[in-house]
Order: structure tokens, then C-alpha cells, then sequence
């Protein structure tokens, strides 16, 4: 299962730096799923993310308090909205619809978390 866990942990950081590259797309979830595999292969591999000065404070606001910060919040859903009009923009209808829908539901869910 070491394996597998290793290889989950490596493509979560993969879609995480691209995550911190394109606005529609998260990246602290994929870091989360990330400690969570290298936890259970590379205990190294986890302490780095955990001590990394950007993200580091936001997996463990996460882990320990299932915190988001108010700036977090506001990135995330501020990028979803870019996203959103992106697509209308670029595709049209009926396409951004389904940007709005990401947008109400996986924006409402991060608004509601505690600081």
C-alpha cells in the first residue's frame, strides 16, 4: 500500500502546483489529500508541506481547527467567480452554468467554515 499512497501523495502535489498557477482550479485540497498520503508513506514528505511558509499554515489551520482564513475564503471564491466568467466569456451558455454551479456550492461550503 506504501506505493500507492506515494504516487497519490505525488500527483496531489502535482495538481496543487498547477492549482497555484490557474485560478479555477484549488490548490490546499490537493495538499490536504497529499499529507494524508505521505503520512502513510513519506513522513518527510508530509513535515515539508507542513512547514512550507505559504502553504504549510493553511493544511494545518485545516487539520487542526477545520479553519479556512478569511483571505483564503476570499481568494478561493474570488477565483471561482474569475473562473466563472471566464467560461461565460469564452464558451457561453450553456457552459457557465456549470462554472455558477461550482461556484454556489463549493463557495458557499468555504464561506460557511470558521475562521
Amino acid at each position: 500500500m506504501r506505493p500507492l499512497y506515494l504516487a497519490g501523495g505525488i500527483a496531489s502535489v502535482t495538481l496543487g502546483a498547477i492549482g497555484a498557477a490557474l485560478p479555477i482550479m484549488p490548490t490546499v485540497p490537493f495538499l490536504l489529500l497529499a499529507v494524508y498520503c505521505f503520512a502513510r508513506s513519506n513522513p518527510e514528505w508530509e513535515q515539508k508541506i507542513l512547514d512550507h511558509p505559504t502553504w504549510g499554515p493553511q493544511v494545518k489551520d485545516w487539520q487542526e481547527r477545520r479553519a479556512i482564513s478569511r483571505r483564503a475564503k476570499i481568494m478561493a471564491i474570488g477565483a471561482m467567480t474569475v473562473g466563472a466568467g471566464f467560461t461565460w466569456y469564452t464558451l457561453g451558455e450553456p457552459w457557465y452554468y456549470v462554472s455558477i454551479a461550482i461556484l454556489v456550492i463549493a463557495g458557499g461550503w468555504i464561506a460557511t467554515r470558521r475562521e
